[in-house]
Parts: structure tokens; C-alpha cells; sequence
């Protein structure tokens, strides 16, 4: 029989107020996108301090989107083998919409304590063919934005955020997912805030907005103003309801998700405070263990989970690690996907991958991350360092 983890990876942020909302949309009978979803992207553009935001069905597709979006503007120089600097350890589908569109991903190595992107080596891997960074805030840990923001500016690069894994990250007043063309957030269950699936591309460049809210939905004029950026409305209302200008998708939210959307973003600061007080004593509890090494920050995470790389005598034995852990009813996950280079679906992408990725490669064999949460988890984080301590031990 399946028990009860006793520190569980990811847990609900819903209370009444989420099925209240829910239970609306059901009396309400519109359960497509519409006016929930319009107030929720609204609301969600204002707190993170951006123009506009768009939402999708998912954080990979808000990716999709983003990419597709800056392609296809005629204002931006991105074309088929035009290569995007992306960091070796994010997940699939940062790199996935690049290639779909003809770009060829450079991966570059990460910086082993704050497992973003190592931005020295960011910097030196700028070539002539390079247009682009996708940059990702991995684990709720935001880049130095200032600076990645500098290099981007100074070479003439299109800067977007994979932001799926931060949102509320803050780094010298700038809000993570906010630094470049277009940002990117997830609102999957086990994220900061949860609308069942769910995802969302800012940015502050209307004309971006247009073409993204044309792609969201078949490529189709319909949701534009009669004068837009994208392809100006005929004038014939009933025409006009299918007229296709932009190559695009269906990955349209749902109602329901957007009215979950507009209760979880008024929780937002209690929810991000809860995980950085949860941090705290994370950093004061692991510091004294040498036998892993802990996320350094970037300005102010927002925590996603814990991540640990195992170093001294737990070096080479997460397996060991991940069954004491089993045994203590913790669960846990490998850094997102590790070296992403080392995953098979590499043989399907045109990429640029360098001969080695040390700190990427470290992070594929002895990283792995526990769960964060909203409410108090010092019982749960003791349950963990104890079991990290006693394998060490062994």
C-alpha cells in the first residue's frame, strides 16, 4: 500500500477560494478562453511589472510561443541556423521550440553553485552566428539580470527567459522573467502558483503581444484591435471571425484556469515569503554538511526545491542517496534534466554542443533536489539533512 510521503515534493496552494472560483465558471457555463482569462493576464502583467501578458495551456508552450513569436516578427534578425546560446541543464522544452524553428542551440556549461548558466563562459561562446540567448532561471534561483541583460544589449541579441521554474525571483530590482523580449512562466501544479496546466509569455513590446495572441490561437486575427501590428481587420466583421495571418497553434487556456489564475496571483506574496523563510533555515541546516553542496543565490530566489550536489563521501552515490531518502518517505528529483546533452533526443536536434560541460556533467551524476513549499518545513528539511548525514556516514 502507498503511504503518505512524509516530505512530499510538491503540494497544493488552494483553499476555498480556488474551488469557489472554479464552481463560477461552472455556473457561468464559458469554460473556453475569455473574459477570466483577459482579467487574469491583466492582473498577472501589473504585479510582475510588465505590459502585457498572454497565457497558454502550458510553460512549454509559452515557450513555443515566445520563440515562434520572435521569429516570425520581420523586426528581428532570427533565421534558420542562426544559433541561441542556451544553458546545458534546464528542461526539454527550453531548447525544443529553438530547434522546431530552425535555430541551432549552443549549449553552454553552468556555474556549479548557482546552476545557472556560467555567464563568462556565456560571453565568450558569442560567435557570428549567434542571434540569441535563452536564458533560464533554474530552481527559482534568478541570473545576475543585470549583467546577462548588458551582454545581450552590447552584442545585439534577442534575450528571452525561460522563467517556468522562478516566478517572484527578484535580482537588482529587475523581476526575473522580465529582463528581455519576452519572458516565460509555468502555473503547472507543482510550481509556485497552480491553474491546474497553465503558462505565460510577458513582455512589454505590443506588437510581440499581437503576434502572440494571433499565434495562440491558429494564427487568426480575431483577438486583435481592428489596426494592429499584425495584419489590419478588413472592416467585414463576419470575415474577419477567420482570417489567418501568422502560421499558429491551439494552445489556448481554459476559463477555469484563468479564474484559478486571478485567486492564486493575490497569494503570491505570502507564497514566495513562505519558501524564502523555508529557505533560511534550509542554508543555516545544510551549511555545516560537506558531504553536499547547496544552491548559492542570485539576488532573491523564489525557491523552487533544494537542490544538493553530492560531494566528498556521497560523490558518485546518488543512487544510494535516492533509496535512503525512499526509505525515509522523501521525495526527490534529478535537477531538472541534468546534462541535457546526455539524453538520447540529442540525435534529433542540430545543436552545438561543446567537447566538455563539467559542471553540467557533475550536476547529470550527483545532483538532485528536494521540494519546497508554502508553509513551514523545518520538521521535513531535518528529516532530510539527517538522512543525508547518516548515508555520509556509512
Amino acid at each position: 500500500m502507498n503511504r503518505e510521503p512524509a516530505y512530499p515534493l510538491a503540494t497544493t496552494t488552494w483553499d476555498d477560494a480556488e474551488y469557489a472560483a472554479l464552481q463560477d465558471v461552472i455556473a457561468g457555463g464559458r469554460f473556453t478562453n475569455g473574459p477570466r482569462v483577459r482579467e487574469f493576464e491583466s492582473a498577472f502583467a501589473a504585479h510582475f511589472g510588465a505590459q502585457f501578458a498572454v497565457m497558454v495551456n502550458s510553460g512549454s508552450s509559452a515557450n513555443l510561443i515566445a520563440v515562434a513569436a520572435a521569429v516570425l516578427d520581420p523586426r528581428f534578425d532570427l533565421s534558420r541556423g542562426d544559433e541561441v546560446l542556451v544553458p546545458a541543464v534546464s528542461w526539454p522544452t527550453t531548447y525544443y521550440p529553438l530547434s522546431q524553428y530552425g535555430l541551432r542551440p549552443r549549449f553552454v556549461d553552468i556555474d556549479l553553485d548557482t546552476l545557472n548558466v556560467d555567464l563568462d563562459l556565456l560571453k565568450a561562446a558569442i560567435g557570428p552566428r549567434t542571434k540569441a540567448i535563452m536564458a533560464v532561471n533554474l530552481l527559482g534561483n534568478p541570473n545576475d539580470l543585470t549583467r546577462l541583460r548588458a551582454i545581450a544589449e552590447t552584442h545585439g541579441l534577442v534575450l528571452l527567459e525561460d522563467n517556468c521554474e522562478s516566478l517572484g525571483a527578484v535580482h537588482d530590482g529587475i523581476n526575473a522573467g522580465t529582463a528581455g523580449l519576452a519572458g516565460t512562466f509555468s502555473s503547472f501544479f507543482s510550481h509556485h502558483i497552480a491553474t491546474m496546466e497553465g503558462g505565460l509569455i510577458v513582455t512589454d513590446d505590443e506588437q510581440l503581444y499581437q503576434e502572440m495572441l494571433s499565434l495562440r490561437s491558429h494564427g487568426w486575427t480575431r483577438e486583435l484591435p481592428d489596426r494592429n501590428h499584425v495584419h489590419n481587420k478588413s472592416g467585414d466583421a463576419w470575415d474577419d471571425l477567420f482570417r489567418f495571418v501568422l502560421p499558429g497553434y491551439n494552445v489556448r487556456p481554459l476559463e477555469m484556469e484563468g479564474a484559478l489564475g486571478i485567486e492564486q496571483l493575490k497569494k503570491v506574496p505570502a507564497l514566495i515569503q513562505g519558501r524564502r523563510d523555508n529557505a533560511a533555515y534550509f542554508q543555516e541546516r545544510f551549511a555545516p554538511i560537506d558531504a553536499v553542496r547547496i544552491q548559492r543565490e542570485t539576488g532573491q530566489s523564489s525557491w523552487f526545491g533544494f537542490s544538493m550536489i553530492l560531494e566528498g563521501p556521497l560523490a558518485g552515490r546518488r543512487a544510494e542517496v535516492v533509496r535512503a531518502f525512499d526509505e525515509a518517505g522523501i521525495e526527490s528529483r534529478p535537477i531538472v534534466a541534468g546534462n541535457f546533452t546526455r539524453n538520447p533526443v540529442m540525435a534529433h536536434l542540430d545543436a552545438v554542443v561543446p567537447e566538455s560541460l563539467p559542471a553540467a556533467d557533475r550536476v547529470h551524476t550527483d545532483g538532485l533536489f528536494v521540494g519546497n513549499h508554502h508553509y513551514p518545513v523545518t520538521g521535513g528539511l531535518d528529516l532530510v539533512a539527517e538522512t543525508i548525514e547518516r548515508v555520509a556516514s556509512n
